[in-house]
This record gives C-alpha cells, structure tokens and sequence, in this order.
C-alpha cells in the first residue's frame, strides 16, 4: 500500500476582484466578485514507502502548493490525498508525528536561540526520549558536520548551515516522509554536497521516504530515481529519468578530438559541430550502439580522445516546457 497517495487534487484560491476608482480599496473589501485561480487541477499519484522522488515544475507550476495539502498546511477544494493512512488537513497533530518538512525559504528553527537549543526544543515538542535524541543528535553532527556551529544563535547562522540545521531538525523524530521544498537554493558546492549526500544517506539507511521539490536538477540527478514533472497544476510525467531522457531527448553525442584536423563521415552519425580538431557527431542509440560507433571513427581516424555526451536532464526539462509555450 502506498505511503503517500493523492487523488485527483484541486486546489483553487478566490481573491476578490479589484474596483478601480475613487474608493475602490472600499469597494473591493465589500464585493462579492471573486477571481478563481486553479493552482493545482487534478493531480494524482501514488508513493510507496522508501522511494525518493523529485516534484519538478516551473514557477508557478503548483510545486509548493502541491507539498502544503500533503503536509495539512492547506485543505485542498477537492480531492482526497492520505500520508501513512492519514489524512492531513483532517487529522494535523497525527500526520506531523509522521513527516519532517523542510522549506527552503523559511526556517523552523527559534531565531534568537543557538541550534543545540533549538534541537532541544524540537525533540521536546515530538516526545522524543533522551537516549534517542543523544543517538540521533551524534549521527546527524557527524553526516551534517554540525559541531562548529551548535552552540551558534539561528541568526548568525549562515544559509548553509541553517538548511543543515532545519534538515536535523525535522528528522529528530524519525518521521516515516520528509518533505524537501528547495533546500539547496543559494547554497555553496560545500553545503550543497553535504546536503545531498544527508538525504542519500536518510533514504538507504533509514528507509525515509523523501519527496523533493527544486529548480537544481543536478539535485534530481544525483539523488532521485523517479520523477513527477507538472505544468499548471496538471502532471505531465511521472516515471524514470531514463525513460524520460529516451523519450524527449533521444540522440547522443561522441566528442572526438583528431589527430590531423579534417571531416569525420560516419554513417548513422551526424556531424553537428566541428573546431580545431574536434568534431562532435550525434547519433541514435537505438540505431547504432555507442561501442560500434567508436570502432568506425578509430578504424578511419587517428584520435587522440573521445567522450559521450549523455542529454543532461535541464535541457530535457526546459525543452518539454518550451515546446509547451511554443
């Protein structure tokens, strides 16, 4: 049985429409005129436990509105969505005790308080016993590298090691789901890795089930195996990486780097770029495998190096969404 499962959910918000004119703040406070806007229209899918999955979309796509209905912070306008047999809205107290969320904007951290007080305080609203916090306090310093800034107020954190703190936070009672809404935006390489590789961790060893939303699809690469990408509240895909590479991004490309300067006329491959010796040919994998391609250019050409390209998964992305606007 899915751990996480949502159906057919809509979320619309009514804000009244503006009156121009003299005492129009007026005007618009009392009317009844309302504009609809259908943030999230239909959206459906099923996660089991354990998966770690990206929620990919554009500004605007119903990304974080999509996240607030799954973690009760929002009642959807129709629809049914269940966390750990829960449902959110109905029931917040309970499905807290199962989730860990961590906003990427803003911090449930205490402001004025250093972090191993604001852990404390965390630990004591989820009942979590000492012996567990002592455990779980030692490993995420250790995985999140913690133990220079502990003793350190929220405020003068910097950005990377405040995200470090939120995601200890929120994992300090063990939460079966952790919601990661752009929790590496505008962090260094440093913390960005750390990051990455705390929630790689989480999700083998621990067995969380993590969904991630973000605009950093190195992220999505380095750590998801399924991805639900939508557009405009509705999605357009939910499936593999791989699969969706295949399907919107289907050629590859061989760099080769010549000895001797000159044309590479290669059947089952086009030659799409050539500078100073190096000629970059794109071919289908489906027609000819990367293996037999590079025995052709080795028998015809003396090479110096070569590499694949693989279609990284921004350009596929982005180029779904511009085929959408087009």
């Amino acid at each position: 049985m899915p751990i996480i499962r949502a159906d057919s959910l809509v979320k619309e918000f009514r804000r009244p429409k503006r009156v121009p004119g003299r005492f129009g703040a007026v005007r618009t406070l009392l009317t009844r005129q309302y504009t609809v806007t259908r943030a999230v229209d239909g959206v459906g899918f099923d996660i089991d436990a354990g998966e770690l999955v990206g929620y990919l979309g554009p500004n605007g796509a119903g990304k974080s509105t999509t996240i607030k209905m799954l973690t009760g912070i929002l009642v959807p306008t129709s629809g049914a969505v269940e966390v750990s047999g829960v449902v959110p809205w109905r029931d917040r107290e309970r499905n807290a005790r199962h989730i860990g969320v961590v906003f990427g904007q803003r911090s449930g951290l205490w402001w004025d308080l250093p972090l191993i007080d604001s852990l404390h305080l965390a630990a004591t609203l989820y009942d979590v016993r000492p012996a567990d916090l002592r455990a779980h306090l030692a490993r995420f310093t250790d995985l999140l590298g913690l133990d220079e800034f502990l003793t350190t107020p929220v405020r003068q954190l910097s950005l990377g090691q405040r995200m470090r703190g939120d995601l200890a936070a929120a994992m300090l009672h063990r939460p079966d789901v952790l919601y990661l809404d752009e929790p590496t935006i505008g962090l260094d390489v440093v913390a960005r890795d750390r990051i990455r590789a705390f929630v790689a961790d989480l999700n083998r060893a621990a067995g969380t089930t993590v969904v991630l939303t973000t605009h950093d699809l190195d992220d999505v690469e380095a750590l998801c195996r399924r991805i639900i990408l939508i557009d405009h509240g509705r999605v357009l895909y939910d499936g593999d990486v791989a699969t969706l590479k295949a399907r919107h991004a289907p050629h590859r490309e061989l760099v080769v780097h010549l000895a001797e300067p000159g044309p590479v006329e290669i059947a089952d491959a086009e030659p799409v770029a050539a500078t100073d010796g190096r000629v970059t040919l794109r071919f289908d994998p489906a027609r000819v495998s990367s293996a037999d391609l590079i025995g052709r250019v080795l028998a015809r050409h003396r090479v110096t190096d070569l590499s694949i390209v693989e279609p990284d998964l921004e350009r596929v992305v982005a180029g779904i969404y511009a085929d959408r606007t087009a």
